[in-house]
């Protein structure tokens, strides 16, 4: 059996996700018996490799987070929207409230935190947020969900076993096993 590709990417989110997966703890020997993690926070290679499974961690906050999306979904045979984050927005959609230039006003004029200097920042190595937030599926074509703020370390093994053996997974019957 040839072992698949896995690959996990954090776009704008807290890195919840990352450490629910993580949380699957002596399984994560279950997993690299059947996929090479090919890219992940701490995996360092500067371009996205071909993968079998993409979990993309966070929602879309800015051109780059975009451009990466899109190049992620070439790339990626499955893709995963992975927490609430890269589902809905959650935590990371709130500042879709305001505009965009309210949020640089409040965190680098008004805010205690900053230096006084008056300006926000404008450096091109600076991610250019966009106008809204949104979720993954609202920029590219989404295979599978897995919510939760973070999701499960329980959820996430049981979808990457069921696609690393070449099956669908069913989420509303996981829970339904474990929940009754």
């Amino acid at each position: 059996m040839t072992k698949k590709k896995l690959a996990t990417v954090w776009l704008g989110g807290c890195s919840g996700c990352h450490m629910s997966l993580l949380d699957i703890d002596e399984r994560i020997l279950d997993v690299i018996k059947l996929a090479d993690i090919v890219k992940c926070p701490i995996v360092d290679t500067k371009e996205f490799p071909e993968a079998d499974i993409a979990l993309v961690e966070g929602s879309v906050t800015s051109d780059e987070h975009l451009h990466e999306l899109l190049h992620i979904r070439k790339k990626s045979r499955v893709l995963i929207a992975l927490g609430d984050c890269a589902v809905t927005t959650n935590v990371t959609g709130m500042r879709n409230c305001l505009t965009k230039e309210e949020v640089f006003n409040y965190a680098y004029i008004q805010a205690a935190s900053n230096d006084k200097e008056g300006k926000t920042p404008d450096h091109p190595a600076l991610l250019k947020l966009r106008d809204k937030v949104v979720p993954l599926q609202e920029v590219v074509k989404v295979d599978f969900s897995i919510p939760g703020c973070p999701p499960s370390a329980d959820t996430i093994f049981y979808v990457l076993a069921e696609l690393l053996n070449d099956r669908i997974p069913n989420l509303a019957q996981e829970r339904k096993l474990k929940y009754g």
